[in-house]
């Protein structure tokens, strides 16, 4: 089955009610992005894995776990472990998928352990991610119980890497689409939470993106924002003009109070800051399921407290705001 009949039949039966026609229409835009270099070798790996559906599964623990390492043979591991490797880079995790453990870059359940208790059950939701990267973290909102949750990400490898996971679950209520924030169909109010961590500063008009993820709430629903942010005493605004801990596209890091006002602006009721934190190398580093540059090569060697830029270093913060009735 290509590529993109998969996803239209998916997004076909997801319970989207009458938006799914605008989702279709984003979808065929979409699919474009994902014809480059990269696709047939990724195509090749996930092909090459076993079809088989995962007798034990659990997504509520720290590791998202697909499969009992005694469902597979040895040899049908080696294999599993070459493809799931031909993935690389495995940015958001951890996962184990049939005794195969993926150490990503990143220890996402520590975010997750700071989201979750911070914001309101999931348990019979329906869920918006945004950014959502590989998919961790929709594995997650699943384990909370929500009822569907639909993620977003342009890139390519992470919807590769989700549906190397999929194929063992495939009758799991969660759903990967190659979209952006600005792909979104405006006003689908569709969703009872949604989700945006690790977008913010990546958009040139934050303001316009906050418009954006109030338009696929419900009334009454509820945002979930993470994004990096500045202490107070600082400027309202940091733009660095060049890179940010070496990423491009960093246009604007704000200050907690900067954060609310925005949300305010956006038209969010009842904004508020649940946590922030400094970003450690305890939570993102270099494995050997992500061999590039990772966060101790983002920092000033001589000064930890600065990347290699001379910002201040990473820290972010959780904001959690309401939809207009």
């Amino acid at each position: 089955m290509s590529l993109a009949r998969e996803l239209t039949q998916a997004l076909e039966a997801a319970p989207l009610g009458t938006a799914i026609s605008r989702f279709r229409s984003a979808l065929e835009a979409g699919l474009a992005r994902t014809v480059n270099g990269d696709a047939a070798a990724l195509e090749a790996a996930i092909a090459s894995m076993p079809e088989t559906q995962a007798e034990h599964v659990s997504f509520s623990g720290p590791v998202v776990r697909i499969g009992d390492r005694e469902e597979f043979g040895e040899q049908q591991r080696t294999a599993l472990h070459a493809a799931l490797m031909e993935l690389h880079p495995w940015r958001k995790g951890p996962f184990e998928l049939f005794g195969i453990a993926i150490d990503s870059e990143w220890r996402s359940d520590l975010k997750w352990s700071r989201v979750e208790r911070a914001i309101t059950p999931l348990a019979g939701r329906r869920v918006l991610d945004v950014g959502c990267g590989n998919g961790y973290y929709m594995w997650r909102m699943l384990g909370a119980g929500a009822d569907f949750v639909l993620g977003i990400d342009p890139a390519v490898r992470c919807l590769a890497q989700f549906r190397a996971c999929k194929r063992f679950v495939p009758g799991a209520p969660a759903l990967l689409l190659p979209l952006g924030s600005e792909d979104l169909p405006p006003a689908s109010h569709c969703f009872d939470t949604v989700f945006s961590m690790g977008v913010l500063y990546h958009r040139r008009d934050p303001v316009a993106h906050l418009h954006e993820l109030r338009g696929q709430l419900r009334p009454g629903g509820e945002l979930v924002l993470e994004t990096l942010c500045i202490e107070d005493g600082a400027s309202a605004v940091l733009e660095p003009g060049g890179r940010y801990a070496k990423m491009r596209n960093v246009w604007a890091i704000p200050r907690c109070d900067t954060l609310l006002g925005w949300l305010t602006e956006a038209g969010f009721g009842a904004p508020r800051i649940v946590d922030t934190s400094l970003t450690t190398t305890a939570e993102q580093r270099r494995t050997d399921w992500m061999r590039f540059e990772s966060l101790e090569d983002f920092l000033d060697p001589a000064d930890p407290s600065r990347t290699v830029e001379g910002h201040p270093a990473p820290r972010r913060a959780l904001a959690i705001a309401t939809a207009p009735a």
